[in-house]
């Protein structure tokens, strides 16, 4: 018996281990604050533009609205994959 004392010692922390990496995966799978689940997509703002409309911005815009497009990595977004977040209001 005091053989298997470690091997189950081992055993029960990579349970605990794998418990806690699936929950903090739930969580971050829950926890999306770039799209809400009522968010339209460009796709569907865009209906009429079946090519898809580039989000980039030729006028003045906010520093907010560059952090936003940062955080939600719209400069590598591909039609119709873009998130609302990327168009000026």
């Amino acid at each position: 018996m005091s053989r298997l004392r470690p091997v189950l010692a081992w055993a029960a922390l990579g349970v605990l281990l794998a418990a806690g990496v699936a929950q903090s995966a739930t969580a971050l799978r829950e926890a999306d604050p770039i799209s809400p689940p009522d968010a339209k997509t460009a796709q569907q703002m865009f209906a009429d533009a079946p090519d898809g409309v580039d989000p980039i911005v030729t006028g003045p815009v906010s520093a907010a609205f560059k952090q936003r497009q940062k955080a939600a990595n719209c400069d590598s977004a591909v039609w119709p994959n873009i998130p609302a977040v990327c168009y000026p209001d």
